[in-house]
């Protein structure tokens, strides 16, 4: 695939950002909200979750200063340009590595790795049927007010754990399910 332009689509990636694939890079049109204050933001984090679970080279600039803390978001690439304050985006750039978070999939659960904070591993296996469907369910940028009483409570306690990112009452799903693995696979 060659210079595919798309809001997913050709390119192979769902959602709603405005982009270019070219090979294994993919290139945003548009510098990405990264506030934290609605639709935008959850957009812009679920098209860097499937270029990092795709192992695909992202170029992409933020915009907005974000409303939570950015340490949630050092899994995926860092951008280019980011507006918010002076040591965010090298303290991002420090701390990313292909691979601190993911999550596989199995019959009725999920397993989540979550290295972000260095010198710590943490594996959660999410089987309980609200915590797996609303994790599953918030892969897709989701309005909170659609959830019914029981999926916001888990949508709670996956905030709480740092695997969702809500705000602006909007949420969306953050760790990536790694499809492309580097070789050898042991170097995440």
């Amino acid at each position: 695939m060659s210079g595919l332009t798309g809001e997913g689509g050709a390119s192979g990636l769902p959602g709603r950002v405005p982009h270019r694939r070219t090979g294994r890079r993919v290139t945003a049109d548009e510098p990405l909200d990264m506030s934290g204050t609605g639709r935008a933001t959850a957009e812009a984090v679920r098209f860097l979750r499937e270029c990092q679970g795709l192992g695909l080279g992202v170029s992409w600039r933020a915009t907005g200063t974000p409303s939570y803390d950015p340490r949630l978001l050092h899994h995926l690439p860092p951008p280019t340009e980011l507006t918010a304050g002076p040591d965010v985006l090298p303290s991002w750039r420090a701390a990313h590595a292909y691979g601190i978070l993911y999550h596989r999939r199995g019959p009725d659960f999920v397993t989540v790795l979550d290295r972000r904070q260095r010198g710590t591993a943490v594996r959660l296996t999410l089987d309980h049927p609200a915590l797996h469907a609303t994790f599953l369910r918030l892969l897709e940028p989701t309005p909170v007010a659609e959830l019914d009483a029981t999926a916001r409570e888990a949508l709670g306690l996956l905030a709480a754990e740092r695997l969702v990112l809500a705000g602006g009452g909007w949420a969306v799903t953050l760790p990536p399910r790694i499809r492309q693995w580097p070789v050898p696979c042991t170097a995440i």
